[in-house]
């Protein structure tokens, strides 16, 4: 490719997210083509770094995604699409594929967006998952609630994070439910609800190797904070201890066997009451609640930036070198908040690195070089936060509009 040609990166944003990703891209030299939907138009973009911006209603709308992009490839040469949203990656690797571009196709993108799928592959690979099964045949399905013990979950396979998940307690009431769900019941799986401490790893692979990686641990299981309101926290992990390093294993084990190529990556596991840890989802982009920045605060990395780095590498054919870390210690909270703006003048220990400024809303990170001076204030500040901000709204059963 000639120097004068500058490539160019098509993304795809269905939430307001990636501006890291974006801004960076943009330094490195790439043209940076945006789509995203109306209702996101007035979003703080960063407009100065984005050469061409185009808005749709709707992103996953097929044919409609496929004749858009079809004919901005008539004008346009476009190097490399990049989803920046979980519900985005689905459309990248199809219009990968229509197009023929490099990256995630539409059946290997399966691994990292369907539940089942994900599963299925992970359990081949010798990896520990939870008891489950399809909600597909209902002989099936009946002897896996008399050889499983409640409770279960009934499982969206494509949904993100906790959004439409149900807890169920007797045959009856998932009998009621998959009446509720006719037609749709097919896109669910009924898994056995573990308890306990749930983990996630956030990480950036690079032609096929997990180049960095940082283990972290909830507070509470999101799904508990989702449907049951509270604060949202979590914490990185010490690299050199003994469950980082079996959490960061068990990610390149995973990441191996889905086929992960290259880009970002947030995987979660959980250590149930018998002491296993089993591995529960994975997506290929970088983590939402603002973990990254969490991340950032700890290692000095920024994943988006990463991300953008790896694509931008590739499509010139160059090698990408990974950055070395910090190993602070770093906690992130988050919660919904009665006040529009909510003040948090009082939390002013000079730990606290960042404050969350969006509507509605309350968070901050806290880094130290102890993580026993991080967990303390994250237990002091969620106590707090509890009391100054916290507001509980449902739990959505699928994205807003």
């Amino acid at each position: 490719m000639a120097d004068s040609e500058p490539i160019t990166l098509l993304c795809l944003a269905s939430y307001y997210k990636g501006a890291d990703f974006l801004e960076e891209a943009a330094a490195l030299g790439a043209r940076v083509l945006l789509i995203t939907k109306e209702n996101l138009a007035d979003e703080p973009w960063p407009m100065e770094v984005i050469d061409e911006r185009f808005l749709m209603p709707d992103l996953t709308t097929r044919p409609d995604i496929i004749h858009a992009v079809s004919y901005l490839a008539r004008e346009r040469r476009l190097d490399r699409i990049v989803p920046l949203d979980d519900y985005d990656v689905e459309t990248a690797a199809s219009l990968r594929e229509h197009l023929r571009l490099p990256g995630i196709g539409e059946s290997a993108v399966r691994y990292f967006r369907d539940k089942l799928a994900m599963r299925l592959q992970a359990r081949a690979a010798g990896i520990p998952v939870p008891p489950f099964t399809p909600v597909l045949n209902y002989d099936r399905l009946r002897a896996f609630m008399e050889q499983v013990s409640p409770p279960w979950v009934l499982k969206p396979r494509s949904e993100a994070g906790a959004m439409g998940i149900k807890k169920i307690h007797h045959a009856e009431e998932l009998w009621y439910w998959l009446r509720e769900l006719g037609d749709m019941q097919s896109f669910f799986l009924l898994e056995q609800y573990v308890p306990g401490h749930v983990y996630h790893v956030d990480g950036i692979v690079s032609e096929g190797e997990v180049v960095l990686a940082v283990a972290s641990k909830y507070g509470q299981p999101p799904m508990d904070v989702a449907h049951g309101g509270g604060v949202f926290m979590t914490q990185t992990l010490s690299p050199e201890g003994e469950e980082a390093q079996t959490l960061l294993a068990l990610n390149e084990q995973l990441q191996q066997a889905l086929g992960m190529v290259r880009g970002a990556t947030h995987t979660e596991f959980i250590r149930g009451d018998d002491g296993q840890l089993y591995f529960l989802e994975t997506a290929a982009r970088v983590g939402g609640a603002n973990i990254h920045k969490m991340v950032e605060a700890a290692t000095g990395v920024n994943l988006w930036a990463e991300w953008a780095k790896i694509e931008v590498a590739h499509a010139r054919g160059e090698t990408y070198t990974p950055p070395q870390p910090r190993s602070d210690s770093a906690g992130l909270l988050v919660c919904l908040a009665r006040q529009e703006w909510p003040d948090f003048s009082a939390y002013a220990d000079p730990e606290v690195v960042w404050h969350l400024q969006k509507k509605h809303h309350a968070g901050l990170i806290v880094r130290a070089g102890d993580p026993g001076r991080v967990r303390h204030l994250l237990q002091e500040y969620s106590r707090r936060f509890a009391h100054d901000f916290l507001a509980v709204a449902p739990p959505l059963d699928r994205p807003p509009a």
